[in-house]
């Protein structure tokens, strides 16, 4: 079995209307979803908050190894894709609560930066055919990546695929679906750290057509105070292909950010919608670096990852704001 990658360059050398989202809102939101059926990790265990449990395509919380192989994590969302742990196996899965209720995180990281190898920590699947079970994504208008994650390193990784020791990574894999025609790296919906113009970023990275140019929201702050070191932040990326916007969270909260094209690089202005992504299943999910097939080093993230959600819709900023309470507040359904 073989399994995730993602997208972003070859390498750089290092350098180093408002939307409520308060309780009230949360309040009406549950009120309104009560007779939804809520995903759980675990009994009593915090999950999904409920108006988004219906479009919850995956869902990995890394406390579920299949049973029988503990190299792969067994999806608790609704298409059935099991992950696997790549290199690690069950060492991958590590003691760490991003969240009340929490027992497991998923470890990745680069195991030799000298050597251009495979045997780097990551996960993820991959088929070359494509993943049928991840069909939901097949001719989408809407995506959302999301859940906790922690950085237990120094980051950009060195490049392991040159003789140059000066040569660094120009991103750093996190989480993110591959597009139709992916080697393992390029992707249809990504949340990453990408170089741009110079400058490390925490990035959304979304393809509508397979064949199509990538578009990037990148957010203005600084990526060290979004992702401090050994802390967990639960970030959330969004990709509506209809209207050609993306937007990212942290903690609940939208981040502040820009767009690196200024055109239109997923061809939706000026035709009819509905716009959707290429009617091709993914080849793949990658966490955690790319080329989940486990054929080429890229992207390393000496990274945890905890409560991983891949959704068939845009969440509203309420919504986003209302998971992660639901998850930090350790709120039983």
């Amino acid at each position: 079995m073989s399994l995730p990658g993602k997208l972003g360059g070859k390498r750089t050398r290092r350098a180093s209307k408002v939307v409520r989202t308060g309780a009230a809102l949360a309040a009406v939101l549950v009120g309104a979803s009560l007779a939804v059926p809520v995903a759980h990790a675990s009994p009593g265990k915090p999950a999904v908050f409920p108006t988004l449990a219906p479009h919850l395509v995956s869902y990995y919380d890394f406390d579920h190894p299949v049973a029988g192989n503990p190299g792969l994590e067994r999806d608790l969302g609704r298409s059935g894709t099991d992950l696997e742990l790549i290199n690690g196996a069950a060492a991958m899965r590590v003691a760490d609560n991003a969240y009340p209720g929490a027992r497991k995180a998923l470890q990745t990281k680069q195991i030799d930066e000298s050597v251009a190898g495979n045997d780097d920590w990551k996960a993820g699947v991959y088929s070359p055919g494509g993943v049928p079970t991840l069909n939901a994504f097949n001719a989408t208008t809407s995506t959302t990546v999301m859940g906790w994650f922690k950085m237990t390193g120094d980051h950009p990784k060195p490049d392991s695929t040159t003789p140059d020791p000066g040569d660094y990574f120009n991103a750093v894999g996190l989480a993110g679906i591959l597009a139709g025609n992916s080697d393992g790296h390029g992707v249809r919906a990504l949340l990453e750290l990408i170089n741009v113009d110079g400058e490390l970023r925490l990035v959304a990275l979304g393809r509508r057509l397979d064949d199509g140019r990538s578009q990037t929201f990148a957010a203005s702050q600084d990526w060290q105070r979004l992702l401090p070191k050994d802390e967990w932040v639960f970030l959330a990326a969004t990709f509506d292909f209809d209207k050609g916007t993306m937007a990212l969270y942290r903690n609940g909260k939208p981040v502040p950010g820009f767009y690196t094209e200024t055109d239109d690089p997923w061809e939706v202005g000026g035709t009819p919608g509905p716009h959707r992504t290429s009617a091709t299943d993914p080849r793949g999910i990658k966490i955690g670096g790319s080329f989940p097939q486990n054929t080429l080093e890229r992207n390393p993230c000496e990274c945890r990852f905890d409560g991983l959600m891949f959704l068939d819709k845009v969440a509203s900023p309420a919504e986003v704001a209302a998971q992660y309470r639901w998850m930090a507040r350790g709120n039983p359904h």
